[in-house]
């Protein structure tokens, strides 16, 4: 009888990227647009979709094995669950996201301690009550569903704590951010019971192993040349490699082989410096997995 693995995977702004980052890792997942039961081409794991704010009660109370989900969601549930693995990615980028408390750039609030008496609207409501008590500011929080840039553009509240990658929407409101409430990075979770058994465990180590390598992958190449080795010191010189360039003889007298992992965003300004240094059959290639 095959085992399975329970596995939460975030619904919503996540979704995209985790799809991704698990294609990369190996595993393909497939999910109809209306659909909360995914397919994954593993017959060992047993997805579904859930909003990444309910994650981790789902999997603190043994409905789910391991999920997927935000830290800032954990915190804001109070849930006891184990964090297996640290997974930093998010919508648009892989940094960590911010919850700031941002206001209307008219409003002539500089500082936390102005938004005593103001009313501030959120879907971090619980985490936001801790952040205000911390400094000794006493506002009222509100839950929002969403559309919170509006609700404080429009007057409707005083100043909302929202998650940002990037700031362009706040900006694009007139809002400023004038605190970070929390930093959140991405986090593959387990129910505690279902962690202390030795084939569950093995196997979320497997999936988280694979996704971070995908992670650690992302925005980097391999790069591959063949140089004659009087020119070795000078083109090593120009490759900021991941440790050291692997350095290998060919069977051409004095020509060697040399291989190594650049960010991709460098590829195009150090293609043509090495060209010019003596490299001859550069060839760049994708990568997907990177395992440290």
């Amino acid at each position: 009888m095959t085992k399975i693995l329970k596995l939460g995977l975030p619904k919503g702004s996540l979704q995209e990227a985790t799809f991704a980052m698990f294609k990369k890792a190996g595993f393909t997942i497939h999910a109809g647009e209306r659909s909360y039961i995914p397919s994954i081409d593993d017959v060992e794991i047993d997805p579904v979709l859930l909003r990444a704010q309910e994650m981790s009660r789902y999997v603190e109370d043994g409905a789910l094995d391991c999920g997927i989900t935000g830290n800032d969601w954990i915190m804001e549930n109070g849930s006891e669950v184990i964090k297996v693995e640290g997974l930093v990615y998010a919508k648009q980028s892989l940094n960590p996201v911010r919850w700031v408390l941002a206001v209307p750039e008219s409003s002539g609030i500089k500082e936390v301690k102005d938004l005593n008496g103001k009313l501030i609207a959120t879907e971090l409501v619980n985490v936001t009550k801790a952040y205000l008590a911390k400094h000794k500011v006493k506002a009222e929080v509100e839950f929002s569903w969403g559309a919170t840039e509006v609700k404080v553009a429009s007057g409707l509240v005083d100043g909302i704590v929202e998650l940002t990658e990037t700031g362009r929407s706040l900006r694009a409101h007139k809002l400023i951010q004038i605190a970070t409430i929390i930093e959140s990075t991405t986090q593959f979770i387990a129910n505690k019971v279902s962690y202390r058994d030795g084939w569950k465990k093995a196997k979320m180590h497997q999936i988280c192993l694979l996704l971070k390598g995908a992670i650690q992958a992302e925005g980097r190449v391999g790069l591959k040349m063949n140089i004659q080795e009087k020119n070795l010191k000078k083109i090593v010189s120009l490759l900021p490699a991941l440790k050291n360039p692997t350095i290998s003889h060919l069977a051409q007298k004095d020509w060697l082989a040399v291989e190594t992992i650049i960010e991709e965003k460098i590829v195009r300004n150090i293609i043509p410096q090495l060209r010019a240094a003596g490299a001859q059959g550069i060839i760049e290639y994708p990568l997907n997995k990177l395992i440290y």
